[in-house]
C-alpha cells in the first residue's frame, strides 16, 4: 500500500492561499533539508483553460527513512498543505518540474526563484541537474577569453564564478584535453603566426 511506502526524499505540494506566510521559518526550524520550486502562478488547466491556484512543489530530504503518513502529517501540519506526498524518484526529473525545463509548451519559470534550506547544498544540485548548460558555459569562456592554460581556467571561474570552479574540478579531464587541443590545433597555431608576423610588420614601418 502506498501508505507503506517508505523513503528519505518525499515530494510534497502547497498552495499560495493556505500557506503560512513565514513557511521558510518554519521549514528552517524543521531542520530537514528542503527544496521549493518557484511560484507555479502561470499553470493553466488544460481542460478548462483557467489559471491554476498559485503553488509550490516541494521536497524534503531526510536523513532516515520516513514513512508516507510520517512526511503528510508534517506537510498537512506544518505547511497546511495537501496530504498527498510522493517519494522522489528522480532529483532531475523533480527539477525539470520545478521548472518545466523540458516542457516548453508549459510556462517556464526561473530556477533563481528556487528556494531551499536547512543545509540543502542548492548551488551543488543545480549543477548536477543542469551540468550540459554549465559544460556550454565553460566551453564558451574559453573560446571567448581565448584561454589555453588550465590554471587561467581555474582563477577565472574561481573570481568569476564558484558554481563553474566546482565542475571544472569535477571534469578536469576533459577541461585539460580540450585546452590541450586549442593550443596545439594546427589551425590555431598558424593563425597565430600570422597575427605576430604582422605585428612585427607593423613595428618596422
Amino acid at each position: 500500500m502506498t501508505k507503506e511506502k517508505r523513503s528519505s526524499k518525499w515530494a510534497f505540494l502547497m498552495y499560495k492561499e493556505s500557506a503560512p506566510e513565514n513557511y521558510l521559518a518554519i521549514l528552517d526550524e524543521m531542520q530537514i533539508p528542503y527544496i521549493l520550486s518557484p511560484w507555479h502562478d502561470q499553470d493553466v488547466n488544460t481542460k478548462t483553460g483557467e489559471l491554476k491556484k498559485s503553488h509550490k512543489h516541494g521536497a524534503l530530504f531526510f536523513e532516515s527513512l520516513k514513512s508516507y503518513s510520517q512526511v503528510s502529517e508534517l506537510i498537512s501540519e506544518k505547511l497546511k498543505g495537501p496530504s498527498h506526498v510522493e517519494v522522489v524518484m528522480s532529483p532531475k526529473g523533480m527539477f525539470n518540474y520545478f521548472t518545466h525545463a523540458e516542457n516548453p509548451e508549459k510556462t517556464l519559470y526561473d530556477k533563481d526563484d528556487i528556494e531551499s534550506g536547512a543545509g540543502f547544498e542548492l548551488d551543488k544540485f543545480l549543477l548536477e541537474q543542469d551540468s550540459g548548460n554549465f559544460m556550454n558555459e565553460v566551453i564558451d569562456i574559453i573560446e571567448e577569453k581565448d584561454i589555453t592554460e588550465f590554471e587561467e581556467l581555474v582563477y577565472y571561474a574561481r573570481d568569476n564564478n564558484y558554481m563553474l570552479l566546482s565542475l571544472i574540478v569535477e571534469h578536469t579531464f576533459f577541461f585539460s584535453k580540450y585546452l590541450d587541443s586549442r593550443r596545439y590545433n594546427p589551425k590555431r597555431k598558424s593563425q597565430d603566426d600570422d597575427k605576430l608576423s604582422n605585428e612585427d610588420i607593423n613595428k618596422e614601418k
